[in-house]
C-alpha cells in the first residue's frame, strides 16, 4: 500500500472555525459548511469534478484523519469520518485559487499561511486523476482554462461594480467646485492611449494644457505623470501620484516635467514649498539611473523638497512573508516566538509603511504642503503610501464603502499588478513578480483600528474578507493588471464583484464601536486626522490573520458573535434615544 502526500499552499482567511475545522463562510468570504452528503454547500457555477473516500488528512496538530475529499471547480474540501461520536468532526474547505503550489509526496501549500497533507491508498491510479484535478482548477491560466469568477453566478441586491465612479469622487472632494477652480477632470486618456497603466479619468492642475500632460508622462517611468489623488477641503493642499522620472545616469532634464511640479505646487496657495516623497531606499533610486530611471534633482525642481522613505521593494517583502509563515504555521516553538517573529523583519516593514504615510499626512495637515509620492513604477509602495495617508485625512474611507472606493480608485484604477503579484490562476509559485504589498497595505489598516478602535466603520471581519477574496478567484474584482484589462474583458458583465456579496450582508462586517461621521452623542468627537503612533512598541503581530489556523494561538472568545450582540444592543438604543427625541419633540 502506497502512501503519498499531496502539498497545498494556500491563503484563504476565516476565523469562525472551530480548533479543528477551517471554513470558507458563505457570508464571511468563505463558503458555509452544511451536513449533506456532500458536507457543504455548491455556490452558483461550482460543480464536482472528483471525490475519493479513505483519504487521510495529515492535519499538523492532532495527527492524520481519514474521510472523504471533494474537488470541485472552485475548491478542495474535506470532511473526516470520526470513529465514535466523541471524536470531532474534521473540515478542510479551501478555495483553489489560493493554492500556490502542488506536489505529489509532500503536500500542498496554500497562500493563507497553510500547507495541507493529504494521503491516500494507490489504487488504480486513483491519485492521479486528484493531481491533475487539482492542478486542473487550480491554475486554469496554466491548463488554457479559466478562473472560476467567470462561472460564479450568483445574484445580490446591489451592485457592486458601481461603488466606485471616478467623476462623482473627484466631486465629491471638491473637484471643479465654487471653492475649487484650481483643478480640472480631464478625459485625455478614455482609449488608455496616453497611459496603458493609468485610469481613463483623471484630475490635473486646471493650467495644464494637454500637450504639456503628453510631454511630461513621456517623461516618467511607463507614461505615469503626477495626477491628483486627494485635495484638502480647506488648503487645497494635494497628494498626487506618478512614477519615477526618466533621468538617467547622465542626469537628464524636462522642461515641461519641471513645469508641471511647479503647477502643482502652485495649484495650492497655502504654501510655496511641494514635498516629493519618494518610498524607495535613496541606494536603489540612484541604481534605478542606471536603468534610465531615478529622482527628482532638488537642483532642477526648484523649491522642492525630496525624502527618501527607505521602504524596501516587493523581493525583500516576499522573502519577509516567507519567513513570516514558516514561524505561523506548523511551528510551535513558543519558547523562541518573539525572537522569531522580530527575525522576519515583518513589524518593521510594516512600521516603515504606516511612518510613511504618517509624514504624508504631516505635510499636508501640519504644513499645508502640497506631496507627490512615487517609487520606481508608481504601482506598489505608491499605492500603499497614497492610500494609507487617504484613511488617516478623509473620514469617508474609513467608512465601509468609502474604503471600497479607496481600494477601487488608489489600487484597481491605478493599476496595482493584481494579477502578477497574486498569480492568480497561474502555477509558477516561486515567480519573482510575486509580492504581499496589497496584505501589507491591509495589515497597516489593522494596525490603524487597534490604535483608534471608534475611527473604522468596519471591523477585522472585513479586512479578511478582502485578502480571502483576493486569493479565492470566485470574484471579478481583483483579477487582471489594470482598468483597461478590467474594461476589455468586460468584467462588470462577466463576472461579480466582491462589494455586491459584501453589502448584501454589511451587518457582517460593521464596527459595534464605530463613532461615526457625525456622532448622535456629541460627548466623542469624531477625529478628523489619525495620527498613529509609529513605534514598535505598537506595531503588533496580526495573529488573528497569520496565525488562525493554528490551534494554540486561536482567539478563545466567539468575537463575531459578541459583536453581533453588540451592533443589536447599539441599534436598540439608538432606536431608545430616537424614541426620546420624538417623545420630547411631541411635548
Amino acid at each position: 500500500m502506497d502512501h503519498h502526500g499531496t502539498d497545498f499552499h494556500r491563503s484563504s482567511n476565516s476565523l469562525d472555525s472551530d480548533s479543528k475545522s477551517s471554513s470558507l463562510n458563505s457570508k464571511h468570504g468563505m463558503d458555509t459548511i452544511v451536513a449533506n452528503e456532500n458536507g457543504f454547500t455548491y455556490l452558483s457555477g461550482e460543480n464536482m469534478q472528483d471525490r475519493k473516500s479513505d483519504v487521510s488528512y495529515i492535519c499538523p496538530y492532532s495527527g492524520p484523519a481519514i474521510g472523504t475529499l471533494t474537488i470541485t471547480n472552485y475548491r478542495l474540501h474535506f470532511r473526516s469520518q470520526p470513529a465514535s461520536d466523541k471524536d470531532p468532526v474534521i473540515v478542510v474547505d479551501c478555495p483553489l485559487g489560493a493554492v500556490s503550489r502542488i506536489e505529489k509526496v509532500g503536500g500542498a501549500s496554500s497562500r493563507d499561511m497553510r500547507n495541507l497533507r493529504f494521503a491516500h491508498k494507490q489504487e488504480n491510479h486513483s491519485r492521479r486523476t486528484v493531481f491533475e484535478k487539482l492542478q486542473l482548477y487550480a491554475f486554469p491560466r496554466a491548463n488554457d482554462g479559466q478562473l472560476f469568477a467567470f462561472n460564479y453566478r450568483e445574484k445580490f441586491a446591489e451592485d457592486g461594480w458601481t461603488v466606485y465612479e471616478p467623476v462623482a469622487e473627484l466631486r465629491r472632494m471638491g473637484v471643479n467646485s465654487a471653492n475649487n477652480d484650481t483643478w480640472r477632470i480631464t478625459r485625455l486618456n478614455e482609449g488608455y492611449e496616453i497611459c496603458d497603466s493609468y485610469p481613463s479619468v483623471w484630475a490635473v492642475p486646471k493650467t495644464a494644457k494637454d500637450d504639456l500632460l503628453k510631454q511630461v508622462a513621456a517623461f516618467r517611468s511607463r507614461n505615469r505623470l503626477p495626477v491628483l489623488c486627494w485635495i484638502h477641503p480647506k488648503s487645497l493642499a494635494t497628494i498626487t501620484r506618478c512614477s519615477q522620472p526618466l533621468v538617467g545616469v547622465g542626469g537628464k532634464r524636462s522642461e515641461a516635467d519641471e513645469t508641471y511640479i511647479n503647477l502643482i505646487m502652485e495649484a495650492n496657495a497655502q504654501s510655496d514649498k511641494l514635498s516629493i516623497i519618494d518610498a524607495r531606499p535613496s541606494a536603489n533610486a540612484i541604481a534605478n539611473k542606471a536603468k534610465g530611471g531615478g529622482y527628482e534633482s532638488e537642483d532642477a525642481y526648484k523649491n522642492v523638497e525630496l525624502t527618501f522613505l527607505d521602504i524596501h521593494n516587493i523581493h525583500v517583502m516576499r522573502e519577509s512573508l516567507r519567513k513570516l509563515k514558516e514561524i505561523c504555521f506548523p511551528a510551535n516553538d513558543d519558547h523562541k516566538w518573539l525572537s522569531a517573529v522580530e527575525s522576519t523583519l515583518w513589524l518593521k516593514h510594516i512600521k516603515c509603511i504606516l511612518g510613511g504615510a504618517v509624514r504624508i499626512v504631516d505635510r499636508i495637515e501640519n504644513m499645508r504642503m502640497s506631496v507627490v509620492v512615487h517609487c520606481s513604477d508608481g504601482w506598489d509602495r505608491t499605492s500603499q503610501l497614497t492610500a494609507l495617508s487617504m484613511l488617516l485625512l478623509d473620514p469617508y474611507y474609513r467608512t465601509l464603502k468609502g474604503f471600497q472606493v479607496l481600494i477601487e480608485k488608489e489600487w484597481l484604477s491605478f493599476g496595482h499588478k493584481f494579477e502578477q503579484r497574486i498569480g492568480h490562476g497561474d502555477n509558477h509559485h516561486s515567480d519573482a513578480d510575486r509580492s504581499p504589498v496589497f496584505l501589507q497595505f491591509i495589515d497597516c489598516v489593522w494596525q490603524i483600528s487597534k490604535q483608534f478602535p471608534h475611527a473604522l466603520e468596519f471591523n477585522e471581519y472585513f479586512l479578511i474578507t478582502i485578502l480571502d477574496h483576493l486569493y479565492s478567484c470566485r470574484f471579478g474584482t481583483f483579477l487582471y493588471n489594470t482598468e483597461r484589462e478590467r474594461v476589455s474583458n468586460d468584467l462588470k458583465n462577466r463576472t461579480v464583484s466582491l462589494w455586491s456579496f459584501i453589502n448584501s450582508s454589511h451587518e457582517e462586517y460593521r464596527n459595534p464601536l464605530y463613532g461615526g461621521l457625525s456622532n448622535y452623542l456629541s460627548s466623542m468627537p469624531v477625529q478628523t486626522v489619525l495620527r498613529p503612533v509609529v513605534s514598535m512598541r505598537h506595531i503588533r503581530l496580526w495573529k488573528g490573520l497569520y496565525c488562525r489556523w493554528n490551534p494554540s494561538m486561536r482567539q478563545q472568545d466567539p468575537i463575531y458573535q459578541r459583536t453581533r450582540e453588540l451592533l443589536a444592543l447599539q441599534a436598540e438604543l439608538m432606536k431608545q434615544l430616537e424614541d426620546c427625541r420624538t417623545e420630547r419633540v411631541l411635548n
